[in-house]
Protein backbone atom coordinates (compact mmCIF):
# COMPACT_ATOMS: atom_id res chain seq x y z
CA UNK A 1 0.00 0.00 0.00
CA UNK A 2 0.91 3.52 -1.05
CA UNK A 3 2.48 5.61 2.08
CA UNK A 4 1.67 9.47 2.86
CA UNK A 5 4.55 11.44 3.95
CA UNK A 6 3.91 14.96 5.43
CA UNK A 7 6.43 17.60 3.28
CA UNK A 8 8.25 20.35 5.51
CA UNK A 9 8.90 23.87 2.81
CA UNK A 10 9.51 27.01 4.84
CA UNK A 11 12.33 29.84 4.83
CA UNK A 12 11.38 30.16 8.41
CA UNK A 13 13.04 28.39 11.35
CA UNK A 14 10.67 28.61 14.14
CA UNK A 15 7.70 26.96 11.59
CA UNK A 16 10.64 24.43 10.16
CA UNK A 17 11.01 23.29 14.27
CA UNK A 18 7.14 23.32 14.69
CA UNK A 19 6.67 20.89 11.96
CA UNK A 20 9.19 19.04 12.14
CA UNK A 21 8.37 18.36 15.70
CA UNK A 22 4.92 17.55 15.03
CA UNK A 23 5.53 15.48 12.16
CA UNK A 24 8.00 13.18 13.99
CA UNK A 25 5.52 12.31 16.99
CA UNK A 26 3.48 10.14 14.59
CA UNK A 27 4.82 10.04 10.82
CA UNK A 28 6.89 7.04 9.44
CA UNK A 29 8.98 9.34 7.21
CA UNK A 30 9.29 13.17 6.80
CA UNK A 31 10.12 14.60 3.07
CA UNK A 32 11.90 17.98 3.33
CA UNK A 33 12.06 20.67 0.16
CA UNK A 34 15.34 22.67 0.60
CA UNK A 35 15.83 24.93 -2.41
CA UNK A 36 19.06 27.61 -3.59
CA UNK A 37 16.47 30.12 -5.31
CA UNK A 38 18.35 29.62 -8.22
CA UNK A 39 17.49 25.99 -9.72
CA UNK A 40 14.22 26.18 -8.14
CA UNK A 41 12.91 30.38 -7.88
CA UNK A 42 11.82 29.85 -3.91
CA UNK A 43 13.77 29.95 -1.14
CA UNK A 44 13.68 27.79 1.62
CA UNK A 45 16.20 27.20 5.11
CA UNK A 46 19.70 26.62 4.02
CA UNK A 47 21.45 22.81 4.60
CA UNK A 48 23.33 24.50 7.27
CA UNK A 49 20.10 25.53 9.04
CA UNK A 50 18.38 21.93 8.97
CA UNK A 51 18.52 19.33 12.12
CA UNK A 52 16.72 16.17 13.57
CA UNK A 53 17.36 13.77 15.88
CA UNK A 54 19.79 11.38 15.09
CA UNK A 55 19.15 8.19 13.80
CA UNK A 56 18.96 6.15 17.18
CA UNK A 57 16.70 8.61 18.16
CA UNK A 58 13.98 8.63 16.37
CA UNK A 59 10.91 6.49 14.77
CA UNK A 60 10.69 8.95 11.32
CA UNK A 61 12.98 7.99 8.16
CA UNK A 62 14.31 11.48 6.38
CA UNK A 63 14.06 12.50 2.75
CA UNK A 64 15.98 15.27 1.39
CA UNK A 65 14.71 16.93 -1.51
CA UNK A 66 17.46 18.97 -2.85
CA UNK A 67 15.92 21.64 -5.55
CA UNK A 68 20.02 22.83 -6.14
CA UNK A 69 21.43 23.95 -9.29
CA UNK A 70 24.94 22.24 -8.08
CA UNK A 71 24.61 19.94 -4.88
CA UNK A 72 28.13 18.37 -5.33
CA UNK A 73 28.87 21.87 -3.83
CA UNK A 74 26.96 20.80 -0.70
CA UNK A 75 27.61 17.00 -0.37
CA UNK A 76 29.56 17.74 2.98
CA UNK A 77 26.56 18.87 4.76
CA UNK A 78 24.34 16.48 3.18
CA UNK A 79 26.67 13.34 4.71
CA UNK A 80 26.68 15.58 7.52
CA UNK A 81 22.92 15.39 8.15
CA UNK A 82 22.89 11.88 7.69
CA UNK A 83 19.25 11.74 5.98
CA UNK A 84 17.60 8.74 4.77
CA UNK A 85 17.25 9.54 1.47
CA UNK A 86 18.68 12.55 -0.72
CA UNK A 87 16.78 13.16 -4.13
CA UNK A 88 18.80 15.38 -6.85
CA UNK A 89 17.13 16.50 -10.10
CA UNK A 90 19.14 15.49 -13.53
CA UNK A 91 18.15 18.96 -14.85
CA UNK A 92 20.66 20.28 -12.36
CA UNK A 93 24.01 21.68 -13.43
CA UNK A 94 25.36 17.98 -12.01
CA UNK A 95 23.62 15.78 -14.60
CA UNK A 96 25.03 13.18 -16.40
CA UNK A 97 28.22 12.12 -15.48
CA UNK A 98 28.33 13.95 -12.27
CA UNK A 99 25.29 12.50 -10.58
CA UNK A 100 26.52 8.79 -10.51
CA UNK A 101 29.40 10.69 -8.53
CA UNK A 102 27.24 12.26 -6.52
CA UNK A 103 25.03 8.69 -5.78
CA UNK A 104 28.25 6.61 -5.39
CA UNK A 105 29.65 8.94 -2.77
CA UNK A 106 25.91 8.73 -1.25
CA UNK A 107 25.72 5.56 -0.94
CA UNK A 108 29.22 4.84 0.85
CA UNK A 109 27.69 6.43 3.66
CA UNK A 110 24.44 4.33 3.75
CA UNK A 111 22.41 7.20 2.11
CA UNK A 112 19.60 6.19 -0.34
CA UNK A 113 19.33 8.11 -3.81
CA UNK A 114 16.50 9.44 -5.35
CA UNK A 115 15.93 11.12 -8.56
CA UNK A 116 13.32 13.51 -8.93
CA UNK A 117 11.83 14.43 -12.78
CA UNK A 118 10.38 17.84 -13.50
CA UNK A 119 7.29 17.67 -16.00
CA UNK A 120 9.27 18.40 -18.60
CA UNK A 121 11.54 15.61 -18.29
CA UNK A 122 10.53 12.30 -19.11
CA UNK A 123 11.77 8.72 -18.19
CA UNK A 124 13.78 7.62 -21.43
CA UNK A 125 15.56 10.95 -20.73
CA UNK A 126 17.29 10.13 -17.93
CA UNK A 127 17.12 5.81 -18.11
CA UNK A 128 20.71 5.80 -16.52
CA UNK A 129 20.58 7.56 -13.28
CA UNK A 130 16.83 6.68 -12.91
CA UNK A 131 18.26 2.72 -13.56
CA UNK A 132 20.43 3.33 -10.43
CA UNK A 133 18.46 4.81 -8.18
CA UNK A 134 16.57 3.72 -5.50
CA UNK A 135 13.58 6.17 -5.78
CA UNK A 136 12.04 8.05 -8.16
CA UNK A 137 9.88 11.17 -7.71
CA UNK A 138 7.42 12.35 -10.38
CA UNK A 139 6.88 15.64 -9.43
CA UNK A 140 3.74 17.13 -10.64
CA UNK A 141 3.62 20.41 -8.93
CA UNK A 142 5.30 23.85 -8.28
CA UNK A 143 8.62 23.45 -7.91
CA UNK A 144 9.56 24.83 -4.41
CA UNK A 145 6.14 25.74 -4.01
CA UNK A 146 3.51 23.92 -1.51
CA UNK A 147 -0.37 23.78 -2.14
CA UNK A 148 -0.68 23.93 -5.98
CA UNK A 149 -2.69 22.17 -8.04
CA UNK A 150 -1.67 18.55 -9.32
CA UNK A 151 -1.09 17.56 -12.52
CA UNK A 152 -2.09 14.36 -12.76
CA UNK A 153 -0.92 13.67 -16.38
CA UNK A 154 2.47 13.39 -14.92
CA UNK A 155 0.77 9.85 -13.54
CA UNK A 156 1.63 8.55 -17.17
CA UNK A 157 5.65 8.11 -15.96
CA UNK A 158 4.79 5.87 -13.71
CA UNK A 159 5.29 2.61 -16.27
CA UNK A 160 7.94 3.97 -18.07
CA UNK A 161 9.72 3.85 -14.43
CA UNK A 162 8.67 0.75 -13.59
CA UNK A 163 10.77 -0.37 -17.04
CA UNK A 164 13.53 0.88 -16.56
CA UNK A 165 14.09 0.11 -12.55
CA UNK A 166 11.07 -2.17 -11.06
CA UNK A 167 12.35 -1.74 -7.76
CA UNK A 168 12.82 2.02 -7.18
CA UNK A 169 10.44 3.39 -4.73
CA UNK A 170 8.26 5.70 -6.50
CA UNK A 171 7.23 9.03 -5.18
CA UNK A 172 4.91 11.51 -6.20
CA UNK A 173 4.95 15.02 -5.18
CA UNK A 174 3.02 18.17 -6.03
CA UNK A 175 -0.86 19.05 -4.76
CA UNK A 176 -1.63 15.53 -2.95
CA UNK A 177 -4.73 15.94 -1.25
CA UNK A 178 -8.00 14.23 -0.11
CA UNK A 179 -9.30 14.17 -3.83
CA UNK A 180 -6.49 12.62 -5.51
CA UNK A 181 -4.49 10.58 -3.38
CA UNK A 182 -6.73 7.46 -4.11
CA UNK A 183 -5.93 8.11 -7.96
CA UNK A 184 -2.56 8.95 -7.38
CA UNK A 185 -1.75 5.65 -5.44
CA UNK A 186 -4.00 3.58 -8.03
CA UNK A 187 -1.41 5.19 -10.53
CA UNK A 188 1.67 2.57 -9.22
CA UNK A 189 2.89 5.25 -6.98
CA UNK A 190 4.35 3.92 -3.68
CA UNK A 191 4.73 7.17 -1.43
CA UNK A 192 3.25 10.17 -1.42
CA UNK A 193 4.26 13.59 -0.29
CA UNK A 194 1.38 16.04 1.03
CA UNK A 195 2.62 19.70 1.87
CA UNK A 196 -0.40 21.89 1.97
CA UNK A 197 -2.97 19.10 2.65
CA UNK A 198 -1.50 18.72 6.25
CA UNK A 199 0.93 22.06 6.53
CA UNK A 200 -2.06 24.36 6.07
CA UNK A 201 -4.39 23.41 8.27
CA UNK A 202 -4.90 23.94 11.83
CA UNK A 203 -4.61 20.23 12.84
CA UNK A 204 -1.83 18.98 10.62
CA UNK A 205 -2.10 15.46 12.60
CA UNK A 206 -5.67 15.23 11.96
CA UNK A 207 -5.36 15.71 8.21
CA UNK A 208 -2.62 13.39 8.20
CA UNK A 209 -4.75 10.71 9.78
CA UNK A 210 -7.60 11.50 7.31
CA UNK A 211 -5.33 11.16 4.23
CA UNK A 212 -4.28 7.75 5.83
CA UNK A 213 -7.43 6.68 6.38
CA UNK A 214 -9.00 7.79 2.99
CA UNK A 215 -6.04 5.98 0.98
CA UNK A 216 -6.64 2.39 2.69
CA UNK A 217 -10.34 2.54 2.09
CA UNK A 218 -9.36 3.59 -1.72
CA UNK A 219 -6.85 0.85 -2.12
CA UNK A 220 -9.27 -1.69 -0.18
CA UNK A 221 -12.56 -0.88 -2.29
Amino acid sequence: MAIIVPTITTDDPATYQKRLEDFLSYADRIHIDVTDGEFAPSRTLSLNQLYWPEVDDRKSKIDLHLMFRRPIDWLDQIVSLKPDRVILHPESDDAGQLLPRIFDHLRRFGIQTGVALLPQTQPNEANQIIASADAVLVFGGHLGYQGGKADLAQLTKVKSIEAINQSATIEWDGGANLSNIVDIAAAGVDQINVGGAISSVENARAAYDELVATLQRGENS
